[in-house]
């Protein structure tokens, strides 16, 4: 086994579900690289089988890959004075606020020694409504405001990158020295990283497709037809860009990875769990029934939260709001989408 090269930034990982370990599996190729779970179960299991079985079956783990359950190990992994480093938080939408409030009480302004943070969670909070950047904004950067952060995104499925199958993706930051670090960490092989500033268009892409493809999933469970799904992208690229640039993001943004890639993924995808709550339901299960199943979908609580921001910002999201309506309201899919197509002509 080679050495790593002796100024290579060490990489902690928060967070060992099924992406955070593929990334964990990425970084640890090229830096000294720490996966935590607050499960010590699970991390047990990982370290005596080099398998990741709850998330990743099938899928060896490096030998040169570290485990813990011990959330200040981790911290301490990249915060060496002599060789700051890089956590990238793996945890859901959920668990962010909390794991910044906890990275906060670890962190000294000034004297935290940390190359920068970044996250990679999608969606919007449901009950504040706020996008990642504005919940580490809120918790972690009032806490250390010297801290670089940012968020890692882009049109990919855990499982084949954990295969080594090429993938891309953004990481968009304020910082260059962050983003230069998160390309170093993970960039090569495979794995293409390119660098953006529009942390807000990054995200809000991130958090309407997962919307976009339960509508396109619902449309295929229906039996719509490929011209429909077509309709249903390329609308909602439109309507996911008029939410973004509301929220000061870059238009350009939207036609790159983290835009029209990553949604063009999730609405079309096998492996789109967003996608598969969509076909269930357009094949006439309930969103109850969906999710007492076991299949989750960022995307059903993303889209609320999204319908209501949108209408505070007096934006209108026609197909978000006929999400909302049959996942929340109990409005027949069928239903829905005739209102949709029986909207007034506008041009485009």
């Amino acid at each position: 086994m080679n050495a790593y090269p002796h100024d290579a930034q060490p990489v902690a990982v928060l967070g060992a579900g099924a992406w955070g370990t593929s990334l964990a599996i990425a970084a640890s190729a090229r830096a000294p690289t720490l996966l935590w779970a607050r499960d010590p179960e699970l991390i047990s299991q990982c370290q005596a089988t080099h398998q990741n079985a709850r998330y990743l079956p099938g899928i060896t783990l490096p030998a040169r890959l570290n485990f813990t359950s011990a959330f200040d190990a981790a911290i301490a992994h990249v915060t060496r004075r002599d060789r700051p480093g890089l956590l990238i938080l793996g945890v859901p939408l959920a668990g962010l606020r909390q794991t910044c409030l906890n990275i906060a009480e670890q962190l000294r302004p000034g004297n935290h020694h940390l190359a920068g943070i970044v996250w990679t969670c999608k969606g919007l909070e449901a009950d504040s409504g706020l996008l990642p950047s504005e919940i580490v904004r809120e918790t972690l950067a009032l806490a250390c405001p010297d801290i670089a952060t940012g968020v890692l995104s882009g049109p990919s499925f855990a499982q084949e990158v954990a295969q080594g199958l090429p993938v891309a993706l953004t990481i968009a930051s304020p910082s260059d020295t962050l983003r230069k670090a998160t390309i170093t960490a993970l960039h090569g092989g495979n794995i293409r990283v390119y660098a953006s500033q529009d942390v807000t268009g990054v995200e809000v892409g991130g958090a309407l497709k997962n919307v976009m493809a339960i509508a396109c999933g619902i449309g295929d469970g229906l039996g719509l037809g490929t011209n429909a799904r077509a309709a249903l992208i390329t609308r909602g690229l439109a309507e996911m860009s008029r939410f973004g640039e509301a929220l000061g993001a870059h238009p350009a943004t939207f036609s790159g990875l983290t835009g029209l890639g990553d949604l063009v993924l999730s609405a079309t995808g096998d492996l789109s769990r967003n996608r598969q709550v969509g076909l269930a339901i357009g094949q006439g299960k309930t969103l109850t029934q969906i999710l007492s199943l076991g299949l989750t979908a960022e995307g059903a609580r993303c889209a609320r939260a999204v319908q209501t921001r949108a209408t505070a910002l007096g934006i209108e999201l026609p197909i978000t709001r006929a999400v909302c309506e049959v996942l929340f309201d109990h409005v027949p899919p069928k239903q829905a989408v005739s209102q949709l197509l029986s909207r007034d002509a506008t041009t485009e």
